[in-house]
């Protein structure tokens, strides 16, 4: 992805796909914790770029169970993951 405009795009788009559709802890309706995933939203930008389904859906899931304790939800985690690269995907195409 060459234009800066369209990095920060994907970038915004995984920010909220982790807060408004991955949200495994339910703090969707919380607007205080609007930054909870943010820190994730690097690294996971980091495989999208490169469209690794596998590797954004291991990092997930090791988010949920390392980070949060939580049994990771792996059929959601991979649907984020091929939500996330669609995304790519569409914006470099131009699409919003």
């Amino acid at each position: 992805m060459k234009s800066k405009q369209k990095l920060k795009e994907l970038e915004n788009r995984i920010d909220e796909t982790l807060f408004y559709v991955w949200d495994p802890i339910g703090v969707l309706d919380e607007p205080c914790a609007r930054g909870e995933y943010s820190s994730y939203t690097m690294t996971i930008l980091k495989y999208t770029l490169t469209e690794d389904l596998k590797k954004i859906t291991e990092i997930l899931n090791k988010i949920e169970s390392e980070s949060m304790g939580l049994s990771p939800n792996r059929k959601h985690n991979e649907k984020i993951a091929e939500r996330l690269v669609e995304f790519k995907n569409a914006i470099e195409e131009g699409l919003r």
